[in-house]
């Protein structure tokens, strides 16, 4: 009996690494993941040092291996998706001279501020077709120059947070044009790297990994990846993508009309656009799709799911203690006691800014903050104003989409935000219109191992490569629904509040660390 050919995807993601093993017809056969932490040595700050992704690669890889369902001789390809806007440098060595400076670092604000004083915004629009924010990674080159010269002395190449994870598997330092959008150093519309940008700030092109479409077999497994992870040597290995990129792919959301809402660590809108329509002053992302000749556009929450760890972590040890007794997920007693607040939370609300904010608040001055609160708040009224300020700044999001022309006709909910009904509900009400979420959770997982059968011929295009995948879990616009413009309104207005607040500690903080300094 004929051996089934697997394809594998991991995915690099903030907190945790995820792998899994996929057929032909596109049926998950075995996953694993590892879970880890990132470093914040200041407030705002986000690090991760390279090697602990591939510890999580190799574990999670032979864990994978170990599967019944799973041998290594009927792996035929990889394919990589993770984190994007993150800084790996490595030296002459390729070994990392540092920890890599993640996508929810928030350093470089005043690096930014400084840039566009000598770069002019329409310029970097022209160029790139987004907008200099301090997330993406050009800004966390210029301030290693300003603050560690000597990093920036031994750097031989740069590369994002997956693309490490590549060059130790097979030696090759390659990068893919949707991750390479979120660099703000590529010309997406050309879909190559822009040399007039790379001038503007003064970074070397020698430093930037080779770019490829995202299902081209661009390098294989080497002997030292071989031993460290069970994969056979010689096993092909596809660009990838982009997380956000590759969550699209392994949630079909591939044609334009197609709208994706993620929320894990970060909340994303994804709207799949046939050609390149860059949104007035890069309010949105316009980014390349990991499809050849397709792009999207996209918009960020940086911290939502994020959010609800945070509380997790430093306000319900009790409800964890019981999950652990009860074998099941913290969350889920999480949300069952948001469920017993009200709508609103009798006027209770939180802003989502634990990490600053990207969209539609360019904003790395903003901070998470709870308003409104009174005698009557309760630890529910709290957890659920965290699930409904999340989802009111993804219903913004969505209303940046809508306002580019773009079609929106149905939307797919997907990461591990979505697992919860009444979340599900919640962001079907706050965006009136009905959402539905696909059997696989792990999105960007699936999709980079959808890219890499695609790049092994087992399938012929990433269009007949997600031709199975179908809505489950549909969900209908409630009653609720009338009352979101509402809360949406009070949401924004607290925002507005308090961004001069916002700005006014920023200053005070910068002024208190030049005396420290």
């Amino acid at each position: 009996m004929k051996r089934p050919e697997l394809c594998i995807g991991i995915d690099v993601g903030t907190s945790s690494l995820k792998a899994l093993a996929v057929t032909r017809d596109g049926a998950v056969v075995a996953t694993a993941s590892v879970e880890y932490e990132f470093d914040s040595p200041r407030a705002g700050w986000a690090e991760t040092h390279p090697d602990i992704w591939w510890r999580a690669t190799c574990e999670a890889l032979r864990s994978l291996t170990a599967h019944d369902a799973v041998r290594a001789g009927d792996i035929v390809s990889v394919g990589l998706a993770g984190q994007m806007h993150g800084l790996v440098l490595v030296d002459s060595d390729d070994r990392p001279i540092r920890p890599a400076i993640m996508w929810n670092d928030q350093r470089t604000a005043e690096v930014c501020e400084k840039a566009q004083r000598e770069i002019t915004p329409a310029e970097i629009w022209r160029l790139t077709g987004n907008r200099l924010l301090p997330g993406f990674t050009a800004p966390k080159l210029i301030w290693l120059k300003q603050h560690e010269p000597e990093t920036m002395r031994r750097a031989k190449r740069i590369m994002l947070p997956k693309d490490y994870v590549r060059l130790r598997l097979t030696g090759a330092i390659h990068t893919d044009m949707a991750d390479a959008s979120g660099t703000l150093l590529l010309d997406c519309e050309n879909r190559r790297w822009s040399a007039e940008m790379c001038a503007a700030l003064s970074i070397d092109t020698a430093l930037l990994p080779e770019l490829f479409e995202s299902t081209t077999p661009s390098s294989r497994v080497h002997a030292d990846g071989a031993q460290a992870t069970g994969l056979p040597v010689g096993t092909i290995v596809v660009a990838g993508a982009g997380d956000q990129a590759a969550q699209a792919v392994g949630t079909g959301i591939i044609a334009e009309g197609s709208v994706a809402c993620t929320v894990g660590t970060s909340g994303v809108i994804f709207a799949t656009t046939n050609e390149w329509r860059p949104t007035p002053h890069g309010v949105l992302h316009s980014f390349c799709h990991a499809i050849p000749n397709r792009w999207h556009l996209m918009g960020v929450t940086l911290s939502a799911g994020g959010s609800l760890r945070w509380w997790r972590d430093s306000m319900c040890a009790d409800l964890v203690a019981s999950a652990r007794t009860l074998g099941v997920d913290p969350y889920e007693l999480m949300l069952n006691q948001a469920q017993s607040a009200p709508l609103g939370c009798e006027g209770a609300l939180f802003l989502p800014y634990l990490s600053g904010e990207r969209t539609p608040h360019a904003d790395p001055h903003a901070r998470g903050s709870f308003v409104g609160m009174s005698t009557r708040t309760t630890r529910a009224h709290l957890t659920r104003a965290i699930v409904e300020g999340v989802t009111c700044s993804l219903r913004e999001v969505l209303a940046l989409v809508r306002q580019t022309g773009a079609r929106v006709d149905r939307i797919r909910l997907s990461g591990g935000g979505t697992r919860s009904p009444f979340w599900r509900q919640l962001m079907t009400d706050a965006f009136d219109l009905p959402t539905a979420t696909v059997e696989q959770t792990d999105g960007a997982a699936y999709g980079a191992a959808l890219l890499a059968g695609v790049g092994a011929g087992l399938w012929s295009s990433i269009d007949r490569a997600t031709a199975h995948i179908k809505d489950s879990n549909s969900t209908c616009v409630g009653s609720d629904a009338a009352h979101f413009p509402a809360i949406a309104r009070r949401y924004a207005h607290a925002y507005s509040a308090l961004a001069p607040w916002f700005s006014d500690q920023a200053e005070q903080d910068r002024a208190e660390k030049k005396i420290v300094d």
